[in-house]
């Protein structure tokens, strides 16, 4: 027989295994995001800025 606490332990140690997978998952996203609109703000300042002879 299995004891609750046992239980109790594993459904936690599932709970904080998909919170922490979440968690990175979020913070890969944020910084793909992130990259990305800052190569476009530099394109866009490349293409505004005039050149020099």
């Amino acid at each position: 027989m299995e004891s609750p606490f046992l239980s109790i332990l594993a459904l936690l140690a599932i709970l904080l295994l998909v919170a922490v997978t979440g968690g990175v998952g979020y913070l890969t996203l944020a910084d793909w995001r992130d990259r990305r609109l800052r190569e476009n703000e530099k394109r866009e300042t490349r293409r505004s800025t005039p050149k020099r002879r």
